[in-house]
Protein backbone atom coordinates (compact mmCIF):
# COMPACT_ATOMS: atom_id res chain seq x y z
CA UNK A 1 0.00 0.00 0.00
CA UNK A 2 2.92 2.68 0.95
CA UNK A 3 4.51 1.76 -2.11
CA UNK A 4 1.34 2.56 -4.35
CA UNK A 5 0.84 5.85 -2.74
CA UNK A 6 4.93 6.35 -3.58
CA UNK A 7 4.36 4.89 -7.16
CA UNK A 8 1.03 7.60 -7.47
CA UNK A 9 2.75 10.42 -6.31
CA UNK A 10 5.57 10.47 -8.41
CA UNK A 11 3.68 9.45 -11.90
CA UNK A 12 1.87 13.27 -10.69
CA UNK A 13 5.23 14.68 -10.90
CA UNK A 14 5.75 17.22 -14.06
CA UNK A 15 7.79 15.25 -16.69
CA UNK A 16 9.74 16.45 -19.36
CA UNK A 17 6.25 16.61 -21.55
CA UNK A 18 4.73 18.66 -19.53
CA UNK A 19 7.37 21.09 -19.46
CA UNK A 20 7.73 21.03 -23.04
CA UNK A 21 3.64 21.92 -23.45
CA UNK A 22 4.55 25.05 -20.82
CA UNK A 23 7.02 26.49 -22.72
CA UNK A 24 5.54 25.76 -26.30
CA UNK A 25 2.44 28.24 -24.20
CA UNK A 26 4.43 30.39 -22.96
CA UNK A 27 5.99 31.26 -26.54
CA UNK A 28 2.56 31.17 -27.94
CA UNK A 29 1.64 34.18 -25.72
CA UNK A 30 5.06 35.80 -26.26
CA UNK A 31 4.56 35.84 -30.04
CA UNK A 32 0.73 36.59 -29.49
CA UNK A 33 1.47 39.78 -27.55
CA UNK A 34 4.42 41.34 -29.82
CA UNK A 35 1.96 40.49 -32.88
CA UNK A 36 -1.10 42.46 -31.27
CA UNK A 37 1.04 45.13 -29.56
CA UNK A 38 2.88 45.73 -32.81
CA UNK A 39 -0.42 47.12 -35.12
CA UNK A 40 -1.10 49.29 -32.19
CA UNK A 41 2.52 50.99 -32.12
CA UNK A 42 2.16 51.83 -36.02
CA UNK A 43 -0.71 52.76 -36.08
CA UNK A 44 0.25 55.48 -32.94
CA UNK A 45 3.02 56.66 -35.52
CA UNK A 46 0.89 56.72 -38.50
CA UNK A 47 -1.71 58.94 -36.89
CA UNK A 48 0.95 60.90 -35.64
CA UNK A 49 2.23 61.69 -39.23
CA UNK A 50 -1.22 62.32 -40.44
CA UNK A 51 -1.82 64.93 -37.57
CA UNK A 52 1.95 66.68 -38.23
CA UNK A 53 0.94 66.11 -41.95
CA UNK A 54 -2.41 68.38 -41.64
CA UNK A 55 -0.85 71.23 -39.14
CA UNK A 56 2.21 71.80 -41.94
CA UNK A 57 0.21 71.18 -45.28
CA UNK A 58 -3.44 71.67 -44.23
CA UNK A 59 -3.03 75.29 -41.70
CA UNK A 60 -6.05 76.76 -40.63
CA UNK A 61 -7.97 79.22 -41.44
CA UNK A 62 -6.19 82.38 -39.67
CA UNK A 63 -2.58 80.72 -41.00
CA UNK A 64 -3.59 79.80 -44.16
CA UNK A 65 -5.33 82.97 -45.05
CA UNK A 66 -4.62 83.31 -48.73
CA UNK A 67 -3.36 86.91 -50.60
CA UNK A 68 -5.27 89.05 -52.74
CA UNK A 69 -4.26 91.98 -54.37
CA UNK A 70 -7.43 92.93 -55.54
CA UNK A 71 -9.67 93.55 -52.49
CA UNK A 72 -10.00 95.37 -49.30
CA UNK A 73 -8.42 95.06 -46.50
CA UNK A 74 -10.34 92.57 -44.76
CA UNK A 75 -9.11 89.59 -41.48
CA UNK A 76 -10.15 86.77 -44.08
CA UNK A 77 -7.35 87.49 -46.77
CA UNK A 78 -3.58 88.96 -46.72
CA UNK A 79 -3.12 92.25 -48.36
CA UNK A 80 0.89 93.62 -49.68
CA UNK A 81 1.57 97.07 -48.17
CA UNK A 82 4.65 98.67 -48.54
CA UNK A 83 7.54 99.97 -45.71
CA UNK A 84 8.05 103.66 -46.31
CA UNK A 85 9.75 104.23 -42.95
CA UNK A 86 11.81 102.65 -40.64
CA UNK A 87 13.25 104.70 -37.93
CA UNK A 88 15.85 103.43 -35.05
CA UNK A 89 14.47 104.80 -32.01
CA UNK A 90 16.54 103.02 -29.20
CA UNK A 91 17.68 99.45 -28.32
CA UNK A 92 15.77 97.14 -30.15
CA UNK A 93 13.17 98.81 -31.10
CA UNK A 94 12.09 100.72 -34.55
CA UNK A 95 8.98 103.57 -35.38
CA UNK A 96 7.82 101.24 -38.76
CA UNK A 97 5.65 103.29 -41.31
CA UNK A 98 3.65 101.06 -43.57
CA UNK A 99 1.29 102.39 -46.32
CA UNK A 100 -1.04 100.36 -48.01
CA UNK A 101 -3.09 101.77 -51.35
CA UNK A 102 -6.28 103.93 -50.46
CA UNK A 103 -8.24 101.72 -52.91
CA UNK A 104 -7.45 98.72 -50.35
CA UNK A 105 -9.05 100.49 -47.45
CA UNK A 106 -12.41 99.58 -45.97
CA UNK A 107 -14.35 102.71 -45.02
CA UNK A 108 -13.63 104.33 -42.10
CA UNK A 109 -16.71 104.62 -40.27
CA UNK A 110 -16.85 100.61 -39.62
CA UNK A 111 -16.39 99.51 -36.34
CA UNK A 112 -13.95 97.21 -36.56
CA UNK A 113 -11.52 100.51 -36.66
CA UNK A 114 -13.34 101.87 -33.56
CA UNK A 115 -11.15 102.13 -30.16
CA UNK A 116 -8.08 99.81 -30.32
CA UNK A 117 -7.72 97.69 -33.10
CA UNK A 118 -4.99 95.82 -34.71
CA UNK A 119 -3.24 93.97 -37.87
CA UNK A 120 -1.64 90.70 -38.08
CA UNK A 121 1.85 90.69 -39.81
CA UNK A 122 3.08 87.71 -41.62
CA UNK A 123 6.91 86.82 -41.86
CA UNK A 124 6.44 85.37 -45.58
CA UNK A 125 10.09 83.32 -44.68
CA UNK A 126 8.54 81.15 -42.30
CA UNK A 127 4.61 81.38 -42.91
CA UNK A 128 4.04 82.69 -39.27
CA UNK A 129 1.90 85.91 -38.32
CA UNK A 130 1.85 88.07 -35.33
CA UNK A 131 -0.72 90.89 -34.38
CA UNK A 132 0.76 94.63 -34.03
CA UNK A 133 -1.33 97.72 -32.78
CA UNK A 134 -1.24 100.77 -34.99
CA UNK A 135 -0.24 103.88 -33.21
CA UNK A 136 -2.94 105.85 -34.39
CA UNK A 137 -4.75 103.76 -36.49
CA UNK A 138 -4.47 104.16 -40.24
CA UNK A 139 -4.97 107.75 -41.93
CA UNK A 140 -6.58 108.62 -45.55
CA UNK A 141 -3.45 108.01 -47.07
CA UNK A 142 -3.35 104.12 -45.82
CA UNK A 143 -0.24 105.12 -43.46
CA UNK A 144 -0.15 103.05 -40.46
CA UNK A 145 2.66 103.65 -37.63
CA UNK A 146 3.98 100.89 -35.22
CA UNK A 147 6.30 100.90 -32.94
CA UNK A 148 8.35 97.36 -33.06
CA UNK A 149 10.41 95.92 -30.59
CA UNK A 150 12.74 92.75 -31.49
CA UNK A 151 12.72 89.87 -28.80
CA UNK A 152 15.68 87.65 -29.15
CA UNK A 153 13.03 84.48 -29.85
CA UNK A 154 10.34 86.61 -32.03
CA UNK A 155 10.42 85.69 -35.12
CA UNK A 156 8.09 88.28 -36.91
CA UNK A 157 9.76 91.32 -34.54
CA UNK A 158 13.11 90.21 -36.10
CA UNK A 159 12.08 89.93 -39.72
CA UNK A 160 10.04 93.12 -39.60
CA UNK A 161 13.78 94.91 -37.92
CA UNK A 162 15.64 93.15 -41.14
CA UNK A 163 13.36 94.84 -43.09
CA UNK A 164 13.96 98.46 -45.51
CA UNK A 165 12.21 100.76 -47.32
CA UNK A 166 10.42 99.70 -50.28
CA UNK A 167 10.37 96.76 -48.96
CA UNK A 168 6.60 94.41 -49.51
CA UNK A 169 5.14 92.86 -46.33
CA UNK A 170 1.60 91.65 -46.24
CA UNK A 171 -1.19 92.23 -43.53
CA UNK A 172 -5.02 91.19 -42.67
CA UNK A 173 -7.02 92.98 -40.23
CA UNK A 174 -8.42 95.54 -39.02
CA UNK A 175 -9.09 93.05 -35.96
CA UNK A 176 -11.20 94.61 -32.89
CA UNK A 177 -8.81 94.53 -29.42
CA UNK A 178 -11.18 96.42 -27.27
CA UNK A 179 -14.18 98.06 -27.45
CA UNK A 180 -14.69 101.97 -26.18
CA UNK A 181 -18.73 102.38 -25.09
CA UNK A 182 -19.97 106.12 -25.16
CA UNK A 183 -21.87 105.48 -22.33
CA UNK A 184 -19.88 107.65 -19.57
CA UNK A 185 -20.33 104.48 -17.58
CA UNK A 186 -16.85 105.09 -16.21
CA UNK A 187 -16.15 107.89 -13.89
CA UNK A 188 -12.26 107.01 -14.37
CA UNK A 189 -10.01 104.71 -16.52
CA UNK A 190 -6.84 104.31 -15.54
CA UNK A 191 -4.22 102.65 -18.34
CA UNK A 192 -1.18 100.86 -17.04
CA UNK A 193 1.23 99.78 -19.85
CA UNK A 194 5.34 98.41 -20.15
CA UNK A 195 7.34 98.73 -22.85
CA UNK A 196 5.85 98.43 -26.29
CA UNK A 197 2.62 97.84 -24.30
CA UNK A 198 1.85 101.78 -24.41
CA UNK A 199 0.49 100.89 -28.05
CA UNK A 200 -2.99 100.25 -28.00
CA UNK A 201 -3.26 102.82 -25.23
CA UNK A 202 -1.48 105.58 -27.48
CA UNK A 203 -3.93 104.58 -29.70
CA UNK A 204 -7.30 104.85 -27.53
CA UNK A 205 -5.81 108.35 -26.78
CA UNK A 206 -5.62 109.32 -30.62
CA UNK A 207 -9.03 107.83 -31.49
CA UNK A 208 -10.73 108.80 -28.57
CA UNK A 209 -9.43 110.42 -25.59
CA UNK A 210 -7.56 113.60 -27.90
CA UNK A 211 -10.80 113.71 -29.56
CA UNK A 212 -13.39 114.61 -27.08
CA UNK A 213 -14.81 111.87 -26.91
CA UNK A 214 -16.68 111.00 -23.16
CA UNK A 215 -15.77 114.12 -21.94
CA UNK A 216 -16.61 113.77 -18.03
CA UNK A 217 -14.25 110.68 -18.08
CA UNK A 218 -10.67 111.06 -16.29
CA UNK A 219 -8.00 108.98 -18.19
CA UNK A 220 -4.52 108.21 -16.88
CA UNK A 221 -1.90 106.40 -18.42
CA UNK A 222 0.86 104.93 -16.38
CA UNK A 223 3.63 104.10 -18.62
CA UNK A 224 6.65 101.70 -17.25
CA UNK A 225 10.16 101.17 -18.71
CA UNK A 226 12.73 99.29 -17.62
CA UNK A 227 15.46 102.20 -17.93
CA UNK A 228 15.26 106.03 -19.92
CA UNK A 229 16.80 104.41 -23.15
CA UNK A 230 14.21 102.00 -23.61
CA UNK A 231 11.56 104.66 -22.92
CA UNK A 232 8.67 105.29 -25.81
CA UNK A 233 10.53 107.67 -28.88
CA UNK A 234 9.45 111.23 -28.61
CA UNK A 235 6.90 110.70 -31.68
CA UNK A 236 4.42 108.96 -28.82
CA UNK A 237 6.10 110.69 -25.52
CA UNK A 238 5.35 114.19 -26.64
CA UNK A 239 1.69 114.41 -27.50
CA UNK A 240 0.66 112.56 -24.39
CA UNK A 241 2.88 114.88 -22.09
CA UNK A 242 1.92 118.18 -24.33
CA UNK A 243 -1.74 117.35 -24.29
CA UNK A 244 -1.47 116.40 -20.54
CA UNK A 245 -0.06 119.74 -19.89
CA UNK A 246 -2.75 121.24 -21.59
CA UNK A 247 -5.90 119.26 -19.97
CA UNK A 248 -5.03 118.61 -16.58
CA UNK A 249 -8.23 117.70 -15.83
CA UNK A 250 -8.77 115.35 -18.81
CA UNK A 251 -5.75 113.57 -19.04
CA UNK A 252 -3.03 112.68 -16.73
CA UNK A 253 0.17 110.84 -17.59
CA UNK A 254 2.87 109.79 -15.35
CA UNK A 255 6.05 107.62 -16.54
CA UNK A 256 8.65 105.48 -14.56
CA UNK A 257 11.71 103.76 -14.66
CA UNK A 258 13.07 100.90 -13.12
CA UNK A 259 16.54 102.36 -12.40
CA UNK A 260 18.39 105.61 -13.44
CA UNK A 261 21.94 105.96 -14.60
CA UNK A 262 23.64 109.37 -13.28
CA UNK A 263 24.65 110.23 -16.87
CA UNK A 264 21.11 109.69 -18.39
CA UNK A 265 19.94 112.76 -20.35
CA UNK A 266 16.09 112.99 -19.05
CA UNK A 267 13.94 115.05 -17.24
CA UNK A 268 14.08 114.06 -13.70
CA UNK A 269 10.86 116.27 -12.90
CA UNK A 270 8.69 113.83 -15.09
CA UNK A 271 10.33 110.76 -14.76
CA UNK A 272 10.12 108.86 -11.56
CA UNK A 273 12.50 105.94 -10.87
CA UNK A 274 10.11 102.91 -9.31
CA UNK A 275 8.12 100.18 -10.60
CA UNK A 276 3.79 100.56 -10.64
CA UNK A 277 2.71 99.57 -7.44
CA UNK A 278 -0.18 99.77 -5.29
CA UNK A 279 0.77 103.50 -3.76
CA UNK A 280 1.24 104.47 -7.53
CA UNK A 281 -2.63 103.37 -8.30
CA UNK A 282 -3.95 104.64 -4.96
CA UNK A 283 -2.27 107.85 -5.68
CA UNK A 284 -4.00 108.41 -9.17
CA UNK A 285 -7.37 107.34 -8.27
CA UNK A 286 -9.76 110.14 -7.92
CA UNK A 287 -10.51 110.45 -4.41
CA UNK A 288 -13.95 110.67 -3.46
CA UNK A 289 -14.93 112.25 -0.18
CA UNK A 290 -17.88 110.90 1.53
CA UNK A 291 -19.16 113.01 4.51
CA UNK A 292 -21.00 110.37 5.69
CA UNK A 293 -17.50 108.10 6.69
CA UNK A 294 -15.96 110.88 8.80
CA UNK A 295 -15.94 108.53 11.62
CA UNK A 296 -13.55 106.29 9.81
CA UNK A 297 -10.79 108.45 9.08
CA UNK A 298 -9.29 107.27 11.85
CA UNK A 299 -8.88 104.00 10.62
CA UNK A 300 -7.83 104.23 7.04
CA UNK A 301 -4.61 104.95 5.38
CA UNK A 302 -4.21 108.41 4.81
CA UNK A 303 -2.71 107.64 1.31
CA UNK A 304 -5.98 105.34 0.54
CA UNK A 305 -8.53 108.00 2.20
CA UNK A 306 -12.11 107.80 0.94
CA UNK A 307 -10.67 105.92 -2.04
CA UNK A 308 -13.59 104.33 -4.13
CA UNK A 309 -12.66 102.20 -7.58
CA UNK A 310 -16.89 101.14 -8.25
CA UNK A 311 -16.32 103.46 -11.08
CA UNK A 312 -12.59 103.00 -12.35
CA UNK A 313 -11.51 100.75 -15.43
CA UNK A 314 -8.26 99.50 -15.35
CA UNK A 315 -6.51 98.66 -18.50
CA UNK A 316 -3.23 96.61 -18.21
CA UNK A 317 -0.93 95.83 -21.09
CA UNK A 318 2.64 94.88 -21.17
CA UNK A 319 5.01 92.16 -20.05
CA UNK A 320 3.40 88.89 -18.29
CA UNK A 321 4.91 89.59 -15.12
CA UNK A 322 4.23 92.94 -14.46
CA UNK A 323 0.43 92.33 -15.83
CA UNK A 324 0.56 89.42 -12.83
CA UNK A 325 1.67 91.52 -9.99
CA UNK A 326 -0.54 94.19 -11.13
CA UNK A 327 -4.05 92.49 -11.94
CA UNK A 328 -3.17 88.62 -11.75
CA UNK A 329 -2.25 86.40 -14.36
CA UNK A 330 -3.89 85.38 -17.45
CA UNK A 331 -6.38 82.31 -17.69
CA UNK A 332 -6.28 79.39 -19.98
CA UNK A 333 -5.00 80.39 -23.41
CA UNK A 334 -4.58 83.71 -22.87
CA UNK A 335 -8.63 84.99 -21.49
CA UNK A 336 -8.78 87.39 -18.75
CA UNK A 337 -8.78 84.73 -16.16
CA UNK A 338 -9.63 86.22 -12.16
CA UNK A 339 -8.65 89.55 -11.09
CA UNK A 340 -5.09 89.45 -8.93
CA UNK A 341 -2.23 91.30 -7.54
CA UNK A 342 -2.41 94.69 -6.43
CA UNK A 343 -6.17 95.51 -8.17
CA UNK A 344 -7.79 92.18 -6.11
CA UNK A 345 -6.30 94.16 -2.72
CA UNK A 346 -7.83 97.14 -4.12
CA UNK A 347 -11.43 95.51 -4.75
CA UNK A 348 -11.50 95.90 -8.43
CA UNK A 349 -13.77 93.15 -9.92
CA UNK A 350 -13.73 91.46 -12.86
CA UNK A 351 -15.75 93.85 -14.81
CA UNK A 352 -13.66 96.40 -14.04
CA UNK A 353 -10.28 94.97 -14.99
CA UNK A 354 -9.15 94.01 -18.84
CA UNK A 355 -5.71 92.80 -19.69
CA UNK A 356 -4.39 93.11 -23.39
Amino acid sequence: MWRLRVANRQTSRPTTSHFRVRRQYSTFLNTRSRTSIRPLAVGTVLSFGALASYYFFFPDASRGAPTSKHEKLSPSHFTPCTITSSEPCGPNTRLLTLKIPTKFLPASDEKRFSSIWSVFVKDDDIQVERPYTPLEGVDAEGRMRFWIKKYPHGEVSRWLHSKEVGDEIEIRGPLQTWLWKDDDVWDEVVMISGGTGIAPFYQLFHNIISQGVSPRTKFTLLHSSRSPSELPPSAILLPLSSFASENPKRFQFRVFVDTLDPTDEIDRLKVKVGRINRATLVSSIKEQSSPSKWWMWPFKKSAELDIDVRKTLFLVCGPEPMITALSGPYGRNFSQGPVGGVLEELSATSSQVYKF
